[in-house]
């Protein structure tokens, strides 16, 4: 049997139905409008690496500044998972993405506003809530959307999606930096730019289907298989709708509703594995570079307008490293990707933390950082944050899936906040070398975690993960 059988409740697999070309073309449709929200994902936490270096000068701050200004947009986002999550469970994915397409608006141009520093923070803390809330309710709702044999892939391309975002970014910053160089408030043209996808993705929001399992939670059966038969083989569409209601039937007689899910053992532990995992692709150090990656690259020797220009090539190779992540998930196990990935971003830590020791701010010493980033983010991006965000969507229960997810991406983004803020201090005080050398020792306690505790969901519904993962946390496995 394949790995892409469709699994349903039970254990019972049933041989899938090949999707046609024109239901791929309606479900990658779909898929590039809900996934405007992973793009302003990457754009807005992107854009501050480089940004940085002309708020600085504009508004005269300090390492403590820098690090509150970056991850004021991440206390946001931490609060936004968890709200968004709670929401898109009350109100459907659908309306929450709308919602948060008119918060991305908002926040972008009240950044571009700002008067001072103190402001600037606030508004980034307004905008994190739409980073964080995309964040989960867009990879929660194409899981939910795609069918198993392509779900991987669907999921996988809000990643894509992420980083593209950070390579707009970096280039957006590039070309204003290079036109309009000489002025310190080209920042506030840096952040603004991100308003327009924002209302790109109000008016796509609009014609998105909503969940077929949401609806069905919601006692709507015939509007969910009305949805499903819209993307799905002719026949499918009532069998898989048969599945997840009886699914969820068998969760409304049961007790998990809301926090209180959580006394059953078999959800809290799956609730804890989904933290870990956030955790995991934290720690290993990225937005350390995603967020301070210019400010590395120019204290190296390349200078201000040399960093912003190669810095270029770190979202050139995320979005190449992407693209490898979306073709590899449908071969190879998800697990195996996650540790892969943690060995190979351990590795390049190490290798960018000897260079850093060992060479004096230099061009060549630019050069070596910039492809020890490099190498990094091909690891980072090409199987550690795909599978990270495809893992999450996959594990939680239906009937608590946004709160978990929300929960889950709720640590994440605290682990994230807790990078970035200290990460110009921990510079500052132990240099370049011994920072990272630190985040090398967290990425095998990492590996170890991942080899033990994470999950192989690959090649089934969502329905007979939750069996699965049922079956294996009760007997404590």
């Amino acid at each position: 049997m394949s790995r892409d059988a469709l699994e349903l409740p039970g254990g019972s697999p049933t041989i899938p139905t090949p999707i046609g070309r024109k239901l791929r073309r309606r479900l990658i449709l779909i898929s590039l409008i809900a996934t405007i929200g992973g793009l302003l994902f990457g754009y807005d936490t992107g854009v501050v690496n480089g940004a940085l270096l002309y708020m600085g000068r504009d508004l005269q701050l300090t390492p403590a500044d820098e690090g509150l200004i970056t991850a004021a947009l991440l206390l946001g986002a931490a609060l936004g998972s968890l709200m968004a999550g709670r929401l898109a469970d009350r109100i459907g994915r659908r309306r929450t993405m709308w919602l948060l397409a008119g918060t991305f608006v908002a926040g972008a141009v009240a950044c571009a506003l700002a008067p001072d520093r103190s402001a600037l923070a606030a508004f980034r803390f307004l905008l994190g809530l739409a980073v964080g809330g995309a964040s989960v309710v867009v990879p929660t709702y194409l899981a939910e959307l795609a069918p198993p044999e392509v779900r991987g892939r669907l999921v996988t391309q809000n990643e894509l999606m992420i980083v593209s975002g950070q390579l707009l970014a970096f280039a957006v910053n590039a070309l204003i930096a290079h036109t309009w160089g000489e002025s310190h408030t080209v920042w506030r043209w840096m952040l603004g730019v991100a308003a327009v996808p924002g209302v790109a993705l109000g008016i796509g929001a609009a014609f998105l289907p909503e969940s077929p399992r949401w609806l069905i939670a919601r006692a709507q059966p015939a509007e969910a298989e009305a949805v499903l038969a819209r993307l799905r083989p002719s026949g499918a569409a009532a069998a898989e709708a048969r599945a997840i209601a009886e699914l969820a039937a068998a969760e409304a007689a049961s007790d998990i509703r809301g926090w209180s899910a959580l006394r059953i053992p078999w959800v809290r532990a799956i609730l804890i594995v989904g933290i870990g995992i956030g955790i995991v692709q934290q720690v290993t150090g990225v937005n350390s570079i995603m967020y301070y990656g210019t400010q590395i690259l120019s204290r190296s020797g390349l200078g201000i307008q040399g960093a912003l220009v190669a810095n270029v090539l770190n979202g050139v190779v995320s979005v190449l490293a992407t693209f490898i992540g979306i073709a590899l998930v449908g071969r190879i196990g998800r697990r195996p990707m996650l540790v892969t990935g943690l060995i190979g971003t351990t590795s390049s830590l190490l290798l960018l933390g000897i260079v850093s020791l060992l060479f004096r701010p230099s061009p060549s010493l630019a050069y070596l950082v910039l492809g020890a980033m490099s190498l990094f983010l091909c690891f980072q991006q090409g199987f550690v944050s795909p599978v990270t965000w495809l893992l999450l969507s996959e594990i939680f229960p239906l009937k608590v899936r946004g709160l978990g997810m929300g929960a889950a991406t709720l640590v994440l983004w605290g682990a994230n906040f807790v990078v970035a803020f200290s990460f110009p201090q921990l510079v500052a005080r132990f240099g370049v070398s011994s920072t990272f050398f630190g985040f090398v020792v967290v990425g095998i306690l990492a590996v170890a975690f991942s080899f033990r505790h994470v999950p192989e969901t690959g090649g089934r519904s969502l329905e007979a993960i939750e069996e699965l993962l049922q079956q294996r946390y009760s007997a404590g496995r």
